[in-house]
């Protein structure tokens, strides 16, 4: 069997995945740290859209600051591993990437304005990584929940990439995904984790490029 460290630039097969449990991960505690409200609900009147742009801590911050964004919560997708851990995610063989929640009220914040937000605050050019962050659950992904959102997604990628071709960059790499594949909530300890401790760790940081706002720019 290969060594854990061989799944750090490639996503296992089905047959090499853990086997995670069937049971969720212990209780969450469902209030958001920052602005009180539910992180697990069914949001109605809400749309929800998640991102993946490095290591989750730094890349909630981004979004909760944003008007108009209802809630956030962080945890695992896109991936084999059922209700993984945040251990089993870091060995590589879960298939997950670090992600983020978003739920928005988009009569106050248009998709596009998360949108920027997301291409903007992290190189999506980078593979199985995200600077010095190593690892398939650092890759860049996008979860869409509707076919509008896939819809702008796509516009945006596209818009974006030629603005990142005319600055040097290679090829996007973001994986964008409609169906959402299915969402594990992170341990609690890691919701809004700068929030709750200001000096922890943040990674993210983008590549410089402005991205146009709108999918017809």
């Amino acid at each position: 069997m290969l060594g854990i460290g061989a799944f750090k630039q490639r996503l296992p097969r089905p047959e090499e995945a853990l086997p995670g449990r069937d049971q969720p991960l212990p209780l969450l505690h469902n209030q958001h740290y920052v602005n009180s409200h539910p992180l697990k609900d069914s949001f109605t009147g809400l749309e929800r859209i998640r991102f993946a742009m490095g290591c989750f801590w730094g890349a909630e911050r981004k979004f909760w600051t944003i008007p108009g964004v209802y809630s956030t919560s962080v945890g695992y997708a896109g991936g084999v591993t059922p209700n993984p851990t945040y251990e089993e995610v870091c060995s590589g063989l879960t298939g997950h990437t670090e992600i983020v929640e978003v739920v928005y009220d988009p009569a106050i914040v248009p998709l596009e304005r998360l949108l920027q937000v997301f291409w903007e605050s992290h190189d999506p050019t980078q593979g199985m990584r995200q600077g010095n962050d190593t690892g398939t659950q650092y890759r860049s992904a996008l979860h869409a929940t509707t076919q509008a959102q896939l819809d702008a997604a796509l516009a945006s990628r596209d818009a974006y990439q030629q603005r990142l071709n005319d600055s040097g960059y290679g090829a996007i790499t973001t994986d964008i995904v409609f169906p959402a594949p299915e969402y594990y909530y992170a341990e609690d300890y890691h919701q809004q984790y700068l929030a709750k401790n200001p000096n922890g760790y943040c990674g993210i940081g983008g590549t410089g490029v402005s991205c146009p706002i709108g999918v017809g720019a």
